[in-house]
């Protein structure tokens, strides 16, 4: 495998004198591993309780059901960028980007990064669609349900549940493959319920929020241990126990090295090399499905706005590029050039093939404390995406098969009946028999309701004395409580996953080049469900479901060509050729026979007009915190908090138009250059000679110190000035604005949940608890008890007319409808 073929002499040279072999072993003892989980689950769920407290004292969030899945929605541009990276960064992303650079060279760490940024990138084009089209779904499903039939939603949710357990599938792999491979005395039933434990404990505690502030610790740690290899292998030349330490150093190992028969050159310094070529193609087909079909990466999406969401998704993807490219550029050449050393590998085929490159390289060159960094980058990287797949498995089973089909609330037609009274909404509605419901943010009996259940000191707290909201809430209480149980069981369930899949024996290399062929299907039809409004259901079901069948066909037909046939299973299925038209066939049949269908569907039925398409989809919402009072300050929203009271599609299309600019020039030009405009350019260049290299490995090195300090220091400045923001906001409101009225007898609020519309609407423009003064009356008011800025006093007086509407619906008067 190291014959020389170049300067024969001086790598003679080279391999006399570095003679010593080299095996991996187990030198870090159990109880050290455990206490390095044990305090990191610890400090993660620090992080937990600090996002909790912030959002409630600061921004004054409440801990509902909608939180948890989309922390506030409002997260900014920089921690967007990092729960991206942190999320996209799996085991696979350390260990499989140096496998094939070790079999591929230089091509490997490119096809690689290029390879799975595009989908990032591209990403961010349905992230803004979504949020122009449904700005109040939670999961992608939920959109699916809302445009087409419980059929074709039940079959993504099927889809959907696939991709999170091939993800999983992949951490696990990786992260126990590791563990045990360095770690005295362990076994992969041990490794797993420790890496579960520090998943479930901050994830429970802390929902997507949680996960918020780990990602960002998470990817700070991997980038600065990246970093500290990269100065190891590259940057450290007076060292005696390196035999690497230069890039001259490295070039010279390499160029003495002889490559893949298929390479250019059989060297590995080309970009010319076709199994490296057709690795990315595989690459790119299965990274496409474990993108766009994974509910983890939608709810990046949910968890913040459309400008923040396109920006976030696409610096994250560029400086996610850095991990996999210089990484595998630094450990995965690093490992060709220690095997030359020592005129053979350091490791065998299946070890190769496990994904312990990086930990051989990172014991030969820094012993213990390298096998203590790297279990600490597989704890970063399996504990952020685990925990993400898990809160993706919850949402699925909270808002998209108990909700809608176990136990749903009320039973309604579509997404545009209201939910706490079963009336229809807005364009649909009869004037005479309309929801009225508002906003539980304006509900005086909810406030109260609140802070009694805040300062209740029992086990079992009042139940809600509010009429219009207090039964739903109920309701969301106990999903809160589902979605705790199905937090803590979809935990449980990686050990028995884990467990099968070591006792197939399949490895990392094999279920990542796989996975495109199961779910690749499905990733045009769900991009086209946010995007285009002739697609139909019928055209996603035949599309996704014949494309995997086809493309698993295809896969096992061509793998049974080889000797041995399917008898060798997973020898021959884990083939480059199979797996390549396995997947293209996936990713491309499924595309073509939706759009297909769909068309010929919607020649011979016709189909609803554009317009009432996409208001299905913004139907989609909480009747507790509509989404129109997330936008209310962007959009100019009055009377944001009716539930029936919305902008018009063009409004938001017109308001957003820059950041779907933004995301389609952006995510568009950035594929072209990374996997068109790059690739030519290398192709000139064939066998790269010294200065090439010394250019290639600088641009990696400057990547990745450009994306290391970019990720530890904008998100903690971003972060940092929003809560400064939040907090000044917090103390100008005058915490008076919703004083309650004057009690009664007995302290029950006066004229608020039970009043009569009588009571309620005798045309009187005063206030409860609200005293016209003049302005020299009001100096130095602002923060007394039972007053409030006069100035806020239309505002309130919008908030109760609209609130006599709901209790009077004889004295409902005809008003523009918005939608």
């Amino acid at each position: 495998m190291f014959g020389l073929v170049r300067n024969v002499s001086s790598c003679l040279n080279i391999i006399t004198s570095n003679t010593t072999s080299f095996s991996l072993t187990k030198d870090i003892l159990k109880l050290e591993s455990f206490a390095l989980l044990v305090f990191f689950g610890g400090f993660f769920l620090v992080l937990a309780l600090s996002f909790n407290a912030i959002r409630k004292n600061i921004y004054q969030d409440k801990n509902s059901l909608d939180v948890a899945f989309d922390a506030g929605g409002k997260v900014n541009i920089g921690l967007t960028s990092t729960t991206i990276i942190s999320q996209w960064t799996w085991a696979a992303t350390l260990l499989q980007s140096s496998t094939v650079a070790s079999k591929y060279g230089i091509s490997g760490p490119f096809w690689y990064a290029a390879g799975a940024t595009i989908q990032i990138l591209l990403f961010a084009m349905i992230s803004v669609q979504l949020k122009i089209k449904a700005p109040g779904a939670k999961t992608f499903l939920q959109v699916i349900k809302a445009r087409f039939d419980s059929r074709t939603h039940k079959t993504f949710c099927v889809f959907a549940l696939m991709t999170n357990v091939i993800v999983t599938a992949m951490l696990m792999l990786g992260g126990a493959a590791v563990l045990t491979s360095l770690i005295q005395d362990i076994s992969v039933e041990y490794a797993t319920v420790l890496i579960a434990a520090v998943i479930g404990a901050y994830t429970l505690i802390g929902g997507l929020g949680a996960t918020v502030y780990v990602s960002y610790f998470n990817t700070s740690i991997i980038y600065i241990i990246m970093v500290i290899f990269i100065m190891k292998i590259y940057n450290d030349p007076d060292s005696e126990d390196n035999p690497l330490g230069s890039i001259d150093r490295i070039y010279t190992l390499l160029n003495c090295t002889e490559g893949p028969s298929e390479n250019s050159g059989n060297s590995y310094l080309t970009i010319l090399s076709k199994p490296g070529l057709m690795f990315g193609m595989i690459n790119i087909v299965g990274n496409f499905g474990t993108v766009f079909v994974d509910q983890s990466y939608w709810q990046c999406s949910v968890a913040a706005k459309p400008k923040e969401g396109v920006i976030g998704f696409l610096l994250g993807g560029f400086c996610w590029f850095a991990i996999p490219f210089a990484l595998a550029t630094t450990t995965g050449l690093a490992y060709i050039a220690l095997g030359t050393t020592q005129n053979g590998p350091l490791l065998t085929d299946d070890q190769v093939n496990a994904g312990l490159v990086p930990p051989a390289v990172a014991q030969r060159l820094l012993g213990r404390s390298g096998e203590f960094l790297i279990i600490i980058m597989i704890i970063m990287a399996v504990t952020s995406t685990g925990s993400a797949e898990v809160i993706a498995v919850t949402s699925i089973l909270v808002y998209d098969i108990y909700q809608l089909y176990l136990k749903p609330y009320r039973m309604v037609l579509d997404a545009n009946s209201c939910l706490l009274c079963g009336k229809a909404r807005g364009r649909k509605s009869n004037p005479r028999d309309k929801c009225t419901c508002e906003s539980m943010l304006f509900c005086f009996t909810c406030k109260d309701d609140s802070k009694q259940r805040e300062t209740w000191k029992r086990a079992i707290k009042p139940p809600y004395s509010c009429a219009v909201h207090g039964k739903y809430r109920e309701y969301t209480d106990y999903l809160s409580t589902l979605k705790n149980w199905c937090l803590l069981w979809s935990t449980i369930a990686i050990l028995p996953l884990t467990i099968f899949l070591d006792l197939t024996g399949v490895s990392l290399a094999w279920v990542y080049m796989f996975m495109g062929i199961l779910i690749g299907s499905a990733v045009v039809p769900i991009a086209l469900s946010v995007s285009w409004d002739r697609l139909t259901g019928e055209g996603m079901m035949a599309g996704s479901i014949s494309g995997t069948i086809l493309a698993i066909i295809v896969w096992l037909s061509v793998a049974s060509s080889y000797d041995g046939g399917l008898g060798r299973f997973l020898e021959n299925t884990g083939r480059e050729v199979p797996l390549l038209c396995g997947n293209i066939v996936a990713i491309i049949t499924g595309g073509v026979i939706t759009v297909t269908t769909s068309l010929v569907q919607s020649w011979k039925n016709g189909s609803l007009p554009r317009e009432e398409i996409w208001e299905q989809t913004r139907d989609i919402d909480s009747p507790l915190s509509p989404w129109t009072q997330l936008y209310e300050k962007d959009l100019n929203i009055i009377g944001a908090n009716q539930l029936d009271n919305r902008p018009a599609l063009d409004v938001v299309e017109n308001h957003f138009r820059s950041s779907k600019i933004l995301a389609y020039v952006g995510g568009i030009a950035s594929t072209i250059i990374l996997i068109v405009v790059w690739p030519s350019i290398l192709i000139s260049v064939d066998v790269m000679d010294r200065t090439d290299f010394h250019h290639w490995v600088m641009l990696a090195i400057v990547w990745a110190l450009g994306a290391t300090i970019f990720i530890i220091i904008y998100p903690l400045l971003t972060e940092a000035w929003d809560i400064h923001q939040a907090f000044k906001e917090k103390r100008l409101i005058n915490p008076a604005m919703w004083t309650k009225p004057p009690p009664q007898v007995g302290g029950k609020p006066q004229h608020v949940g039970k009043m009569s519309a009588s009571d309620t609407c005798k045309g009187s423009s005063q206030k409860p608890g609200v005293k016209k003064r003049s302005d020299g009356d009001n100096n130095g008011r602002h923060g007394e008890e039972g007053f409030t800025d006069p100035n806020m006093i239309n505002h309130i007086t919008e908030a109760d007319t609209s609130t006599c509407k709901s209790f009077s619906l004889t004295q409902m008067q005809d008003s523009n409808n918005h939608i």
